[in-house]
């Protein structure tokens, strides 16, 4: 499926990343911020867009998401530092993106909410139903988002889900991390010394694994029940005993403050859900406080640092009143500017040469072209009393009032500085229309832009993918004729490279099945391949051999380092007869789909190695000399140029060795020393007429040892390059 996160970088998001994506799916991120580019896990495809962006219908239809998935609750684009207008951002987002959800109508949507909106004392688990009662502008924000959701649901018809999580907690990797009750206590303990505690909360916890667990139920379902539904863990816990675990498991010298509030026993029931999907919480409490505590005390320095800068006293007030300074700056600065023009007014006063000069005038049209309306009337008011101030100087202020001069000069100096301030007002009004115009405009090219590289990027993977799909027909043909094509002493070693590319990993090996208890390494394509030795008791091996046994695929789901990522057995008549076995496997690789394309590529490799045994059961007068285990030239020779390209190739390790005794004696070495020999060892004539020991899976040093028990036996021996005997290249 293709499925669109909607959120910010956090724990919660990288989990649901890598769920998605070792499950098979595309996973598509829209980050909600343009600017910020937190890290995420890798995904499919990123938009780094706002979710106010006017293009988010193009994004959506780009994606073409199956399933799209809100963060929400959790979504740490929004700081919630107690700011009203956060609440508005949040809901207009949301709204926003409900709106191009709408218009697209595909798949369903998934909103996130938490536990946040209820608060009290309820003497039941809390359902799905209960009326909201958080405190708070969260909880308030949480609660309008529900409601919202709810009604684009009932009044447009669309298939979204609001999911509540109960007390979501998680080990928190860094400082910004400790965001649940858990991670806080410890904090708390590691650095005061003391854990807060409320003496009457009881609430349930669940884990952050399980949280993705029950969230990715519901993606891959087709069908739900309900709109709501309570994500809960189910085990309930008093706030001061979860306290008491923190405690214990910190190991620290600490102490319980318990305090009382409001807030009494407030269970969300996960019923409704457990009962429709089936799935309970497997995360372990106890377990994961102490894994928690273990980490943030290893990595105190971590979650100890003060990142807060402490300011200077004069840098905090300026700080807190610089929307204040900024306001009263253009006053400040026309009251400076009045001095001047006020000191030039007195000296062109009864001068020749500056008569018709007015400084005020001069002043107030400065003032009105460079700030407006505002300070044209601020720096008129105050050429009016510059102006009255220096006439009292030869006349009474009531001579000066009933001047009939005095208000006409006032009246040009209003009407001049109003006019030209209205004007400035209006054009840069203009100015700044068509620059938000513009900018506007360039943010939607952009936007454009961005989408549409998005858009070649996916198409030219699903190009390709289409083309060269491992799944596809032509892909199978393409192994079964090469497995047909190959020589039967090839084929496994054939099939060891085709599983190299099909699986996309570097370390394969096969094993031949001796008996129902030990297998024998035949081939392996690295160092780490050959890690479990060249002979294995496999029955001891207990899941491995039950999925053998079952005929399954085994996957390692719990990484243990001493066994393969993935096993699977070659089989006939119900019985193992080898087993393939996959080391360096992608994490995201590890899943059903992938086990069961192992399983139909291990069918063709059966079919194809089955195919060989029988043919070679059909030569076998011919193959060996006699009634011998010595094999004749021709099939011997092919047998050696086989393991000598497949050593070539790194698939093997053997070694030949010439027995340097006459062909009267190749019978006697036949009966006195094939039993020393292994079974995965050969004999046979080359072309020279000589006779030849192939030891398969051996080392020059181990080949020694053979080639002192030939020689105690007195058949003398040497080691041989392979590729001087054989006449191919």
């Amino acid at each position: 499926m293709n499925i669109l996160l909607a959120g910010g970088s956090c724990s919660l998001m990288d989990s649901m990343i890598l769920k998605l994506r070792k499950e098979g799916h595309r996973v598509f991120l829209l980050t909600g911020d343009k600017y910020r580019h937190n890290k995420y896990e890798r995904v499919f495809e990123k938009y780094d867009f706002a979710y106010d962006c006017e293009n988010l219908n193009d994004i959506l239809e780009s994606v073409n998401a199956d399933v799209t998935i809100l963060m929400g609750a959790f979504d740490t684009n929004y700081r919630w530092n107690g700011e009203e207008r956060e609440i508005v951002h949040f809901i207009s987002h949301l709204v926003n993106i409900l709106v191009a959800y709408s218009v697209v109508n595909k798949g369903r949507l998934i909103f996130l909410s938490s536990d946040e909106i209820y608060n009290g004392n309820y003497t039941d688990d809390i359902t799905e139903d209960e009326p909201f009662s958080g405190i708070g502008i969260r909880a308030d924000a949480l609660s309008q988002a529900e409601e919202i959701c709810e009604n684009f649901r009932m009044n447009r018809g669309l298939d979204i889900v609001t999911l509540r999580l109960d007390h979501l907690y998680s080990i928190p990797k860094e400082k910004k991390d400790v965001n649940n009750i858990c991670a806080r206590m410890c904090l708390d303990c590691l650095r005061d010394g003391h854990i807060k505690a409320k003496t009457e909360h009881v609430f349930s916890l669940l884990y952050e694994k399980d949280a993705v667990e029950y969230i990715y139920q519901l993606v891959k379902k087709t069908k739900h029940e309900r709109s709501r539904y309570n994500l809960s863990s189910n085990d309930v816990i008093s706030e001061l005993k979860l306290a008491a675990m923190v405690q214990e498991a910190m190991g620290i010298e600490s102490n319980i403050a318990a305090f009382s509030d409001s807030n009494g026993r407030c269970v969300l029931s996960g019923r409704y859900f457990e009962q429709e999907y089936g799935v309970h919480a497997f995360g372990n409490l106890e377990k994961n406080i102490k894994d928690m505590a273990s980490y943030m005390k290893k990595h105190a320095d971590v979650f100890l640092n003060e990142d807060e800068l402490n300011l200077p006293w004069w840098r905090v007030l300026i700080e807190k009143w610089k929307w204040l300074i900024k306001v009263l700056f253009p006053f400040f600065e026309n009251m400076v500017c009045f001095i001047p023009f006020f000191m030039m007014n007195n000296r062109t006063v009864g001068s020749e040469y500056f008569a018709n000069l007015d400084p005020f005038l001069l002043y107030v049209l400065l003032f009105a072209i460079v700030y407006g309306q505002q300070q044209a009337t601020f720096s008129a008011i105050l050429a009016v009393a510059g102006y009255m101030f220096r006439q009292m100087y030869t006349r009474s202020g009531f001579e000066v009032l009933v001047d009939y001069n005095t208000y006409v000069w006032i009246a040009q100096l209003f009407i001049l500085g109003l006019v030209v301030g209205y004007m400035r007002d209006q054009i840069r009004t203009m100015r700044l229309e068509s620059q938000e115009l513009e900018e506007h405009l360039n943010r939607q090219i952009v936007d454009i832009r961005d989408i549409n590289e998005s858009n070649v990027r996916v198409k030219e993977i699903m190009e390709q993918q289409l083309i060269d799909h491992k799944d596809s027909i032509g892909k199978i043909y393409s192994i079964t004729a090469g497995l047909e094509q190959r020589m039967p002493d090839e084929v496994i070693f054939y099939a060891v490279e085709m599983l190299e590319k099909l699986m996309q990993t570097k370390d394969v090996a096969l094993y031949n099945v001796v008996n129902r208890d030990y297998a024998r390494i035949f081939s392996a394509s690295s160092h780490k391949a050959r890690s479990l030795g060249n002979s294995i008791r496999y029955k001891e091996m207990a899941e491995i051999y039950d999925a053998l046994s079952e005929q399954k695929v085994y996957i390692n789901k719990n990484m243990d380092e001493r066994y393969p990522l993935m096993a699977r057995g070659i089989y006939e008549g119900g019985q193992v007869q080898m087993i393939i076995m996959l080391w360096g496997l992608k994490w995201e690789k590890m899943t059903l789909g992938q086990a069961n394309f192992l399983t139909v590529v291990s069918y063709l490799i059966q079919n194809a190695v089955l195919r060989a045994q029988r043919y070679m059961q059909a030569l076998e007068e011919q193959r060996y000399s006699g009634h011998s285990r010595i094999l004749e030239p021709e099939a011997f020779e092919s047998l050696v140029q086989a393991y000598m390209n497949a050593e070539l190739k790194n698939l093997v390790e053997c070694v030949l060795i010439k027995v340097d005794v006459g062909k009267e004696r190749y019978r006697e070495i036949d009966e006195h020393m094939s039993r020393q020999m292994r079974d995965s060892d050969y004999l046979g004539m080359m072309p020279d007429g000589k006779l030849y020991i192939l030891l398969t899976n051996t080392t020059r040093e181990s080949a020694a040892i053979v080639q002192e028990r030939f020689e105690k036996n007195g058949y003398k021996t040497e080691c041989m390059e392979k590729m001087a005997v054989c006449r191919k290249e």
